[in-house]
């Protein structure tokens, strides 16, 4: 008897389960909102960028009704797990760290790492050129772990919630660089008043040991229906020329690389 009412509840555990995994008809996306051209916050609160444009275009393939969570950086996996919403759109480099704690689509978007300075600097990037200079990345991202690993002993990392808050510092002379995605550094920096001041120097960064296999969109691993969907949709909208739409208005290149 035990047995048999044991058998009959976990069928209906699974049941229930699968009846809920079929039931998605909404999608809470965490967006940074601090982070151009993937996303920023504009002066009425409303959050725009490539980011954003992606997510409501997912959830219009998925006919699943599309909800904006604005997110600070440092909490954007905790609260995740605590189900503050369903998914993170936000620029997240795919790495076998984070894919501890949760999971991932596949990349909808690649692109490589740089650094910017002021023009002029002449940063030597070798370890004992970078000994003591102050280079500025946004707290526990993939920026903040390269440069930890491989020049932990030498440079001084200066850590920031956001990047505005690095360009700033940049600006008025406190770091002598900032490294970050390239079209952030683009959308942030040299597309920005007194853009000229500034320039790309050092090496090209894509190794995926420190910066994973592009940017993708984090669930909670209990959700692989969710996964799933998010897949296949990333899939069809490539497909359709709804991706290349998207893109086209924040990016001269395609951004989802090869």
């Amino acid at each position: 008897m035990k047995k048999w009412l044991l058998a009959a509840t976990l069928a209906a555990t699974a049941l229930s389960g699968f009846a809920q995994a079929k039931e998605w008809k909404q999608v809470r996306f965490a967006i940074e909102g601090a982070y151009p051209p993937f996303s920023k916050t504009e002066a009425d609160g409303s959050l725009s960028g490539f980011d954003v444009d992606m997510a409501h275009a997912l959830c219009k393939e998925m006919q699943v009704k599309c909800v904006l969570v604005a997110q600070d950086w440092d909490g954007m996996i905790p609260s995740l797990l605590a189900r503050k919403y369903d998914a993170i759109i936000a620029a997240m480099s795919i790495t076998e760290e984070r894919k501890k704690k949760i999971d991932f689509t596949h990349k909808y978007a690649l692109v490589p790492n740089k650094f910017i300075a002021k023009k002029g600097e002449n940063l030597d990037f070798s370890k004992a050129g970078l000994k003591g200079v102050k280079i500025g990345v946004q707290r526990a991202t993939t920026h903040d772990k390269y440069l930890t690993d491989n020049y932990g002993g030498e440079v001084e990392i200066v850590r920031y919630g956001s990047f505005d808050e690095a360009y700033l510092d940049l600006a008025n002379g406190r770091i002598s660089a900032v490294l970050g995605d390239a079209t952030a550094l683009e959308e942030g920096v040299l597309n920005a008043a007194e853009g000229d001041k500034y320039e790309f120097v050092g090496p090209t960064l894509t190794d995926p040991k420190w910066f994973g296999e592009g940017f993708g969109i984090a669930t909670r691993k209990q959700d692989k229906d969710l996964t799933e969907k998010l897949n296949k949709a990333i899939d069809a909208v490539r497909a359709n020329g709804t991706y290349k739409q998207v893109q086209d208005k924040y990016f001269d290149f395609d951004v989802y690389g090869q």
